[in-house]
C-alpha cells in the first residue's frame, strides 16, 4: 500500500495546567516540538493526560487532530479568529490534507522509527468549551464529525516534527471514521452494522465492548423482550 497521507506531521507535547474558568487540570495545552520524541506504547515521552479514566493509555495513545478542521471552527465561532491552530485541542499530531473520510478503523501507519493503528475517534467533551471560551463548540464537533482521532502504537521509536504519514495497512477499508461516528450517533443504528463494528479489527477493546452492548440492547428491542429505553 504504502500511500502518504496528508502532509507532513506537526508534533505536539504538554504536562497539566489548570483549566479556565473552575481551575480543573487538564493536558490539553501542548507546546509544539521541534526536536524528535521517542513514543513508547503509552504515548510520547513528556506528554500528560489529567483524567485517565477518559484519555491515554495504549488504545489511545497518540491523538491526531486534522489541521484543516479549525478553520471550520472559525467559521462557526469568528470570534476564534486568529486565537486557535494546530495544537489548540490538545493533540499531540497535526496533519493538513488529511480528515475523518480518507482515514479507516485500523489503518496502521508508518510514521518516524513507528508504526501506529487507528482505535477510535475521539469523542468530544465540554473541556473543548473551556479551552475555546466559547459555549457550543463541542457539540459542534460532534455533529460536524470533526472529532480526530486516537492511534495505539504497534512499534515505539522517534518521532520527528515534518515526518509523513505512510499508510501501509487498511484491514477495514469500508470502514471510514466518518462512518464510524455516523453509526456511533445515530439514534437508532442497524444493529447488523453495529455488532460488525464491535468486532472490526483494530478497534479499541472500549468502544468494542459498548458497541457490543449497544448491539445487545437493540437486539432486544426489535425482538420486544426489553420494555426499557435507551434513548
Amino acid at each position: 500500500m504504502n500511500e502518504i497521507l496528508g502532509g507532513p506531521v506537526t508534533v505536539f507535547a504538554g504536562g497539566l495546567r489548570p483549566l479556565p474558568p473552575e481551575g480543573q487540570m487538564t493536558g490539553m495545552f501542548k507546546t509544539r516540538l521541534d526536536a524528535p520524541v521517542l513514543c513508547t506504547r503509552e504515548g510520547l515521552v513528556g506528554d500528560m493526560q489529567a483524567d485517565r479514566r477518559y484519555h491515554g493509555g495504549p488504545d489511545k495513545a497518540v491523538h491526531l487532530y486534522p489541521a484543516d478542521h479549525y478553520a471550520r471552527l472559525v467559521a462557526a465561532f469568528p470570534a476564534l479568529a486568529g486565537q486557535v491552530g494546530p495544537g489548540t485541542l490538545g493533540e499531540n499530531l497535526s496533519v493538513a490534507g488529511v480528515d475523518e473520510t480518507q482515514v479507516c478503523l485500523g489503518d496502521v501507519f508508518a510514521l518516524g522509527e513507528c508504526r501506529l493503528q487507528i482505535t477510535q475517534s475521539r469523542r468530544p467533551c465540554w473541556k473543548i468549551d473551556h479551552r475555546l471560551g466559547v459555549s457550543g463548540a463541542s457539540r459542534r464537533v460532534a455533529d460536524e464529525g470533526i472529532t480526530g482521532w486516537y492511534f495505539r502504537v504497534l512499534d515505539e521509536g522517534l518521532i520527528a516534527p515534518g515526518d509523513d504519514m505512510m499508510l501501509v495497512e487498511r484491514p477495514n477499508p469500508d470502514i471510514s471514521l466518518a462512518r464510524l461516528w455516523a453509526v456511533e450517533t445515530a439514534h437508532r443504528p442497524a444493529v447488523d452494522e453495529v455488532r460488525a463494528l464491535s468486532r472490526a479489527e483494530g478497534l479499541s477493546a472500549g468502544w468494542a465492548k459498548k458497541l457490543a452492548q449497544r448491539a445487545d440492547w437493540l437486539e432486544r428491542q426489535a425482538d420486544g423482550t426489553n420494555g426499557g429505553s435507551n434513548d
